[in-house]
C-alpha cells in the first residue's frame, strides 16, 4: 500500500513508473480526492482557529462585563460548520484508502517496459533440451499409463483440475518435497509448517487481496480464506513488529498446498499438473534490509536455480516486463523448465522483490538502535520450486522409450532406492 505523503510528492514520478505496467490507474482520481480532502480540512482549521480566537475573547468580556451571547451563538455556528464537513471528509478518506490498496507497485528500474509475457527478457539460459529418438509423451499421457497420476479419481471425489497421485506418483510427490527443503536448510532458510488458512488481514498484508480476490477460495460467512500460497504465512510471521536491524536478513522456507480458483485462466493448460486449483509448493522467503534487497533478490533466485541444476532439467530465467508483473511486485525473475510436450519452457518459479510494498501493508519494520525511529523492510521470496510442476517436468524430460521414468540421481535416496518408475 502506498504512503499517501509519497505519492503526494512524488505524483509525477510515480505515475511515470507505473506506465511500464501498461495500465491506467486512475491517479488523477487520486489528485482530485486529495485536493478535496486538503481543502476540506484547511477550511476545519480555519474555523476551528476562529473557535479559538473566540473562546480566549470570552473570560475578558465576562470580566468587563460585556454581552457574550453573539461570541457563543459564533462558537456555535462554528462547531457546527466544522461538524458538517466530517462526513464529506471521512467519506473521502475512505475511498482514498480503498484506492491507496489496488495501486500496484512501482517496478524496478530495472523492469523492462511490456504489456504481457511476449515483452520479458530472457537473462540466460541453462542446460540443453534433451533430443529424444522417439516421440515424447506429455506427462498426463505417461502418468495415467504408469497409473501414477489419476484425475478421473481426483474428479469424482473433488472436481475438475484437482489431481490424484498413487504409488511410486505419490512416492515422487514427496520425495520433491523433501528434496527441496533439505537443500534449502542447507541454504540457510529455517524450516517451516504454517497453517493452511489466513485471515483477511494476512491476506491484504502480502497484496493478495484486494487484487485477486476472485482467485481466492474463501470459507464461506468467516474471514478465512485457504492460502493461495506459502507467502502469505510466512509473511505475516512478523506482522505488526519492529525487527532487530542486527538479525537481518531473515530467511523462511516451508512446504504448503496451495490453494487458487484462477477465474481468469479457464481453458488454458487444464491437463496435467501445469494449472491445477490445488497444488504443492515449497516457498523461500527473505526480509531484507532496503540496502542488500537486490543482492538477496540474485541469491534467492540462484538458490531456486540450484533445485533444478541438481534435478538436472534445463531452464531459463527471463526478467519480467512491467505488463506481466505481479501487483505487489517491483522487480520479478521467472525461471521456466523445458517441457518437451509444449516443446517451450514453462514457469516454475517466480521469484520477487516487494521492497516496502508488502513491509508497508503488513506493517513489518526495523531498527538498528533503540532510540532509532522504525524504517520499513523490504520482503522477497521465491516458488523453489512448484512441487507438481517439477514432477510434470521430470516425468517428460526423464521418460524412456518404453515408457517408463528414470528418477534423478538426486531424488533415488529419497525414492526408497527405486530408480524408474516402470
Amino acid at each position: 500500500m502506498f504512503d499517501i505523503k509519497i505519492l503526494r510528492e512524488n505524483f509525477a514520478e510515480i505515475k511515470a513508473a507505473l506506465s511500464k505496467r501498461g495500465k491506467d490507474f486512475g491517479l488523477e482520481r487520486f489528485e482530485s480526492l486529495d485536493k478535496r480532502r486538503r481543502e476540506l480540512l484547511n477550511e476545519s482549521e480555519q474555523m476551528k482557529a476562529k473557535q479559538n480566537a473566540a473562546s480566549k475573547k470570552i473570560p475578558a468580556l465576562i470580566k468587563a462585563g460585556e454581552d457574550t451571547s453573539l461570541l457563543l451563538i459564533e462558537m456555535k455556528e462554528l462547531a457546527e460548520a466544522i461538524k458538517a464537513l466530517e462526513p464529506e471528509v471521512r467519506a473521502i478518506d475512505a475511498e482514498l484508502e480503498e484506492f491507496l490498496m489496488r495501486i500496484p507497485n512501482i517496478p524496478h528500474e530495472t523492469v523492462p517496459p511490456g504489456k504481457d509475457d511476449t515483452d520479458n527478457v530472457e537473462i540466460r539460459k541453462w542446460g540443453e533440451p534433451a533430443k529424444f529418438t522417439f516421440e515424447p509423451k506429455p506427462h498426463w499421457d505417461l502418468g495415467e499409463e504408469l497409473c501414477i497420476l489419476d484425475p478421473v479419481t481426483a474428479a469424482k471425489i473433488t472436481g475438475a483440475r484437482f489431481m490424484l497421485f498413487r504409488g511410486l506418483g505419490a512416492r515422487l510427490e514427496r520425495a520433491i518435497i523433501n528434496f527441496m527443503l533439505d537443500r534449502h536448510g542447507k541454504n540457510g532458510y529455517e524450516e517451516i509448517m504454517p497453517p493452511y488458512i489466513a485471515h483477511r488481514r494476512s491476506m491484504i498484508g502480502t497484496g493478495q487481496l484486494p487484487d485477486k480476490e476472485e482467485d481466492m477460495y474463501h470459507l464461506s460467512d468467516t474471514e478465512y480464506y485457504l492460502i493461495p500460497t506459502a507467502e502469505v504465512p510466512l509473511t505475516n510471521i512478523h506482522r505488526e513488529e519492529i525487527l532487530d536491524g542486527a538479525k537481518l536478513p531473515i530467511y523462511y522456507c516451508a512446504y504448503t498446498p496451495s490453494f487458487r480458483k484462477e477465474a481468469g485462466a479457464a481453458g488454458r493448460d487444464t491437463r496435467g499438473l501445469i494449472r491445477t486449483h490445488q497444488f504443492d509448493k515449497v516457498e523461500i522467503f527473505k526480509i531484507a534490509r532496503p540496502e542488500n534487497s537486490y543482492d538477496e533478490l540474485e541469491k534467492l533466485t540462484a538458490n531456486a536455480e540450484g533445485i533444478l541444476q541438481e534435478l538436472k532439467l534445463p531452464y531459463r530465467v527471463v526478467n519480467l516486463c512491467g505488463g506481466d508483473l505481479g501487483f505487489a511486485n517491483s522487480k520479478t525473475y521467472d525461471i521456466e523448465v523445458w517441457m518437451p510436450s509444449y516443446n517451450r519452457y514453462v514457469e516454475i518459479s517466480s521469484c520477487s522483490n516487494y521492497e516496502t510494498f508488502q513491509a508497508r501493508r503488513a506493517g513489518i519494520r526495523f531498527k538498528d538502535n533503540p532510540a532509532d525511529k522504525p524504517s520499513f523492510a523490504h520482503t522477497l521470496n521465491g516458488s523453489a520450486l512448484a512441487v507438481g510442476r517439477t514432477a510434470a517436468a521430470i516425468m517428460e524430460n526423464y521418460q524412456q522409450p518404453d515408457g517408463n521414468i528414470k528418477i534423478p540421481e538426486v531424488l533415488v535416496p529419497y525414492m526408497g532406492g527405486v530408480t524408474e518408475i516402470s
